[in-house]
Order: C-alpha cells, then sequence, then structure tokens
C-alpha cells in the first residue's frame, strides 16, 4: 500500500478582480455553453500572474498555477511564502473549503482544519458550547467530543472561562480553543495556518509539541503554514516554497526557508553607496562569498578586503547577526573590543572578525555589514551581505534530556570554586 497520504495534481485556482460574478450576460453563455459541450472554460486562457504589489489591466488572476506536490503519511510539510503568495488559498483548496479552478486533490482519510481565527465559532455560546458546534463541523461525533472534553479543555488553558461565552474571550484564547478541538480529532491529516502567531510563547510551544506528537508518536501528517522561520525549521522535514501563485522551490525545509530568505524585499539588499575615499572589494566567510552551511564548532572568520584613498582617523567596522525571524542576535562592533578605531594609511587593507567557536547555536543567520564611526556616521553599508546556517556537531550540545537546545547564543560561564 502506498504511503502516500495526499496529492495535488496540477492544481490551480483563478479569481476575477473587482466585482463578484462573471460581470455580463456574453460571458455568463460563452462559459455554460462551453460546460455543456464538455469544453475547457474560454476564460481560463487569459489571467495575470499573482503579483500584489504590480497592476494589471487583466480581469481575471491566477491565486495558484500548475500546482503538484506528494505528502507521505507521518510527514509535517511546511508551506512558506511571502503575504499573497497563495499559501491560504492552497490550504483552502486542500480542506475543501473552495474548489480548484482545474486540478484535483486526492487523499486518504479525514483532514481537520485550522484556517483562521474563531472559524466555525459562535461567539455568543459558551467555550464548552463551542468545542460542541466546533467539534461537529470538522466531523467529531458528539460522543467523542464529549470523551475528550475535559482533555481539551485542560489543553486549551482556557478552564476558568469555558462556561462564558466566547465573545468576551481574547483573539488568543479563541485560538487555543480551537487548536485544542482540532487537535484532539484525530484526523490523518491536520492542516493549520498562520494562525499560531496570535497566541502567546506559552502556547506556540505546547501547540508545536502537540504537532510533534501528532506526526511522530501517532503518525499523522501534518501540513504547516507559517511566517516563523524557527517555528516551520523545528517542526517541519519537508518545504514547497510560493512565489506569485507558482511553486518556486521544493525541498529539504532548510533548503526552502533558505531561498524564501533570499526573496529579494523580504529582507531588503540596500546598499549605500561608498565615500569616494572607501572602497569595500570583498565581504566573506571563512573564505567563501556564498551561503554555506557551517558547525557550530567551527571558528567564523569575516574577512574584509578594503581600499582607503586617504589617511582616516576614524573607521570601524560592524556585523549584525540577524536569525531567520528577522530578530538581531548580536551586534559585532571592531570598537567595542578596545574602543581603537583603524589608524590606517592610504592602500589596500584586510580586517578579520573573528567569532569563536560554539558562540551560535543552530539555526539560519544573516549578516548585514556597516562601515561607519564612532559618532555613528556610515561610509558604507550592505544588507544581506552573507548568509549562513549553522547545525550541530553533537559533541558539545546534541539532544539531552530529550530536549532539543534553543535560543541563538551559547556562552561559556566563568566558574569560580570557593575552597
Amino acid at each position: 500500500m502506498s504511503d502516500i497520504i495526499l496529492k495535488a495534481e496540477n492544481i490551480s485556482k483563478q479569481y476575477r478582480l473587482g466585482t463578484v460574478g462573471s460581470g455580463t450576460l456574453r460571458d455568463d453563455f460563452k462559459r455554460n455553453w462551453a460546460k455543456l459541450r464538455g469544453m475547457e472554460d474560454p476564460f481560463l486562457k487569459v489571467g495575470a500572474v499573482n503579483d500584489r504589489s504590480q497592476k494589471s489591466t487583466e480581469d481575471y488572476v491566477w491565486a495558484l498555477r500548475d500546482i503538484n506536490f506528494e505528502v507521505k503519511q507521518g510527514e509535517v510539510l511546511g508551506i512558506i511564502g511571502k503575504n499573497g503568495a497563495g499559501k491560504s488559498t492552497l490550504l483552502k483548496i486542500l480542506s475543501r473549503v473552495t474548489a480548484p479552478t482545474t486540478g484535483v486533490i486526492k487523499s486518504r482519510g479525514r483532514i481537520a482544519s485550522l484556517l483562521e481565527v474563531g472559524t466555525g465559532f459562535h461567539h455568543e455560546l459558551t467555550g464548552r458550547e463551542n468545542i460542541y458546534l466546533n467539534g461537529a463541523i470538522l466531523g467529531m461525533q458528539k460522543a467523542e467530543i464529549t470523551r475528550k472534553l475535559d482533555e481539551i479543555i485542560a489543553f486549551s488553558g482556557c478552564e476558568r472561562y469555558i462556561d462564558t461565552p466566547t465573545k468576551r474571550y481574547s483573539s488568543g484564547m479563541t485560538v487555543r480553543l480551537a487548536f485544542a478541538v482540532a487537535a484532539h480529532l484525530e484526523p490523518e491529516i491536520l492542516v493549520v495556518d498562520e494562525v499560531l502567531a496570535v497566541g502567546d510563547a506559552e502556547f506556540q510551544k505546547k501547540a508545536i509539541g502537540k504537532m510533534q506528537d501528532i506526526s511522530q508518536g501517532e503518525g499523522r501528517t501534518v501540513l504547516f503554514v507559517s511566517h516563523n522561520m524557527a517555528s516551520v525549521r523545528s517542526l517541519c522535514s519537508r518545504g514547497i516554497l510560493l512565489e506569485n501563485g507558482l511553486v518556486k522551490l521544493r525541498g529539504s525545509i532548510h533548503e526552502v526557508v533558505e531561498g524564501y530568505l533570499s526573496i529579494p524585499n523580504n529582507r531588503s539588499t540596500s546598499k549605500k553607496p561608498n565615500y569616494k575615499w572607501l572602497k569595500i572589494a570583498k565581504i566573506a566567510l571563512n573564505n567563501s562569498l556564498k551561503s554555506q552551511e557551517l558547525y557550530n564548532g567551527e571558528i567564523l572568520k569575516f574577512n574584509i578586503e578594503f581600499q582607503l584613498l586617504k589617511e582616516h582617523q576614524e573607521l570601524a567596522f560592524c556585523l549584525c547577526l540577524y536569525d531567520e525571524s528577522g530578530g538581531l542576535v548580536v551586534a559585532l562592533n571592531t570598537y567595542h573590543k578596545n574602543e581603537d578605531f583603524f589608524k590606517l594609511k592610504k592602500g589596500f587593507h584586510n580586517a578579520t572578525i573573528v567569532l569563536d567557536k560554539y558562540i551560535l547555536n543552530n539555526g539560519f543567520y544573516i549578516v548585514d555589514f556597516f562601515a561607519n564611526d564612532f559618532k555613528g556616521n556610515i561610509y558604507f553599508q550592505l544588507e544581506n551581505a552573507i548568509s549562513f546556517n549553522i547545525v550541530d556537531d553533537n559533541v558539545r550540545r546534541g539532544e539531552y534530556f530529550k530536549k532539543k537546545w534553543n535560543g541563538s547564543v551559547s556562552l561559556l560561564p566563568e566558574v569560580i570554586i570557593l575552597k
């Protein structure tokens, strides 16, 4: 028996921009006449690419175009992309909320969907009543809901308010309750959109742990959409990158996340022109200009080759390291070491900024580069100058206590033993 539990074949979705409906009686007649003759809809031959940032004179747009993929049983598939890439549209088609314009979805087993906060909730009803309502919508029997009711309430963390109308719930409490119902449905396929961003850190950790248990322990399949790359990398094994309704990249989650982070305008790649007296020739990491994968046991050497066309008394370099979610991890400033700036003569020079091994934990990092002075004047800047991925060498960290070590920075403490 095949272990493929979900298969999408040539999935496309077209929308008409502007008013709802075909617009004219002539267009309706053409569509129906083609349908009666068993022919393709004549309006499917036109349509603009789904790029929300560009103007178009087309009346039709392809939200998705020729999407093909397979998902194995027990696999966690991450679907990522910028806003408007088609992620939510794809999940709605997979959940049978809307039908594809062309193509077919083949699946085995029950699909539970958590697409938007409060979907399937009636806010005049209490939390307890909404558990029964939402469970019924998702396909659960009343006896099944009753059997799991205490477990659902405990997982949601909303015990105190369970008999209060959900209109008085915060958005975080609502999504807690909705996820708790979907997670206890015991579906063969769980579809989760960007709703976990509403919950707090404690609930996100609990929800990700539950999805890991569902996929690894119970052998169920999860389709996960999120803009939080840390969550995607920790949860998913494989990914799909969507851009303008098309599949741009598919493969391991590391490759797909790296491809997502390299999309223009996801993080800007602006470059400030050199001052006439300063020329930056090269910025490299461990003698490489390309994105690379390094062990956390390796020393990181950022090499800068530059030229000075005049002597300068105040010149310092700064490397800002960002994690995959865009948060600043650390800024490495050459003047923070000894507060002495470079006092160099005219000519070509090399500078190396060294970051010791085992400082950075596992994860994907992006580096912005600056040349500046003590007053904050920036002579040169280059965003996305370098990107790299840190993986565990299993020498110093590994996995202990059945937990992965999280966080961006690992520091060695100074130990003082009093005798």
